[in-house]
């Protein structure tokens, strides 16, 4: 399986990060060796003192499909879920500003937080509410209305360019209020009324 990130996704998001709102999704990919294991804590990595937390609504893709069109990628999910893309912000700035490719700074081991799934059926997709909490504060409070590109529109575009297939994850962007995680801090996302995930950071 491969995991296929969007960044950009939230205008919000692009602003406090001063980045340029793109004309097309931005995209990349985490290896499967990213995701974290279940009921493990994330640990900061030696390389990084400003690992970021991104919560992010996540498609699982169910079926093989290329050059999908978006009034059929409905057809190609049938689960929603939550999870968290972190990011070793120090790291990105260092690549963004010579021009290099950042997948070290967001394809790093156990930078993929992969939360329960659930069927597509039990939401309103146009109108998903999410959220992330630090140490039962909210840090993310997160609306699929908000998405600059739909999850059908994500699908259709990502597909021209990979194959996708069964099992294939995409993480479908950030809302605003990311932030830096420390040592023992907990994260715990929820998608709607439902907690998708808890992770402790050490």
């Amino acid at each position: 399986m491969k995991i296929i990130c969007i960044g950009r996704n939230y205008a919000k998001h692009i602003e406090e990060l001063a980045n340029e709102r793109p004309e097309n999704p931005v995209v990349f990919l985490k290896p499967d060796s990213a995701i974290l294991p279940k009921k493990m804590p994330f640990f900061i990595p030696a390389f990084s003192s400003d690992i970021h937390y991104e919560v992010e609504v996540l498609v699982k893709i169910n079926k093989v499909g290329k050059h999908i069109e978006s009034k059929f990628a409905h057809k190609y999910y049938d689960e929603i879920g939550l999870g968290i893309d972190f990011t070793a912000r120090d790291v990105q700035a260092q690549c963004k500003e010579k021009g290099l490719p950042w997948e070290k700074a967001k394809a790093f081991d156990g930078s993929a937080v992969i939360g329960e799934f659930y069927p597509k059926e039990n939401f309103d997709l146009e109108n998903l509410k999410f959220q992330l909490s630090k140490n039962e504060v909210v840090v993310q409070n997160g609306n699929t209305n908000a998405m600059l590109w739909k999850i059908d529109d994500l699908i259709a575009y990502v597909s021209q360019f990979f194959t996708l297939k069964k099992g294939d994850i995409i993480f479908t962007g950030t809302p605003e209020g990311v932030g830096r995680v420390a040592e023992n801090d907990i994260l715990i996302g929820k998608l709607e009324d439902n907690e998708a995930f808890s992770i402790k950071i050490k």
